[in-house]
């Protein structure tokens, strides 16, 4: 069974620690994520060269002289290239636009040196010291269009000592940071690749077509026409093979020939499902959900009846 670790893009702006703590968190035999690109708005950014010195693709583009927009675009388009499913910010030093967020909803993450909600921004130990916090610490949080206040994924405390500074405060919560970062990015992963989720993510959009329903059918969710046709199911370790996938019907079998040939490790013939059927891995970690909605338009339409994607086709016309 071919099994595939998450791609993560990882944005940086300085020396890097913890891109580097990630980078060589995934070397681990189980860790389930890979980093596929180090990204940086500084050219001269000290994570850089360690990240090419490991092997890791590396892009940078000064942000000087460029409209934010069209900055953040160039990095998406370079996150993106890279194969990336999730992005990790570690220590980049830009705010970024709205639109990008919004393009990584649920799938881009930050660390921070506080305790969250506690000091948001800049001069995090400076502060906790000045409240007389007997606790700072880092958070690991979802990132939103609101500075710092996404929602967390966990938290790490770190004592403040009574001859405590900024510097030596900060120095111990590096070290936290460090071993939080990891370990919340692989359960985030982890739980984005679990077959709950995988199944959902079918759910949403096969239900989403007219007059589709859901039935469980051979132990498997199992999608069609009401009072019809199916038209998908979600084979997850069926018969113990250790798969999830989803299962549409294709145009027959030189289609399903050709899927095979062209990418054997995502697709192939589901057993007792005949050569009309394709099977479609979605546990690889880069699932195109774009393309998976496509494949449940066509595969309903093609056991939709007639008076019903006719008057989908005549609302299309529109």
């Amino acid at each position: 069974m071919v099994t595939r670790r998450t791609l993560v893009a990882v944005l940086i702006s300085g020396s890097g620690t913890n891109m580097a703590a990630l980078l060589y968190a995934s070397r681990a035999p189980d860790c389930p994520f890979e980093i596929a690109l180090v990204a940086s708005n500084n050219p001269d950014a000290g994570g850089l060269a360690l990240a090419e010195a490991e092997g890791v693709p590396t892009f940078a583009l000064s942000h000087r002289s460029m409209d934010r927009a069209a900055h953040d675009a160039a990095m998406d388009a370079a996150i993106r290239a890279s194969g990336a499913q999730f992005v990790a910010l570690a220590g980049y030093m830009r705010i970024l636009t709205p639109e990008f967020v919004a393009s990584w909803d649920g799938r881009m993450v930050n660390i921070h040196p506080s305790l969250l909600p506690k000091y948001p921004g800049l001069h995090t130990h400076e502060r906790a010291l000045t409240a007389g916090d007997s606790h700072g610490g880092c958070s690991v949080h979802l990132v939103t269009a609101e500075l710092d206040a996404g929602p967390l994924l966990g938290q790490t405390q770190v004592a403040i000592l009574p001859e405590d500074t900024a510097e030596t405060l900060a120095a111990r919560v590096l070290l936290a940071e460090h071993q939080l970062y990891g370990r919340c990015l692989a359960e985030l992963v982890s739980t984005e690749a679990s077959p709950e989720k995988l199944i959902a993510e079918v759910r949403s959009r096969a239900l989403a077509l007219p007059q589709a329903d859901e039935v469980t059918s051979h132990g498997m969710p199992c999608f069609g026409i009401i009072k019809g046709k199916k038209f998908a199911y979600v084979s997850n370790d069926h018969h113990g093979d250790g798969k999830v996938a989803l299962l549409v019907k294709t145009s027959g079998i030189d289609e399903q020939a050709q899927l095979i040939e062209a990418d054997p490790d995502r697709y192939y013939r589901p057993a007792y499902f005949g050569d009309s059927w394709i099977g479609i891995r979605l546990d690889l970690g880069d699932t195109d959900w774009d393309a998976v909605a496509d494949w449940l338009a066509r595969s309903w339409r093609a056991i939709a009846p007639r008076k019903l994607t006719g008057l989908i086709d005549a609302a299309d016309s529109f």
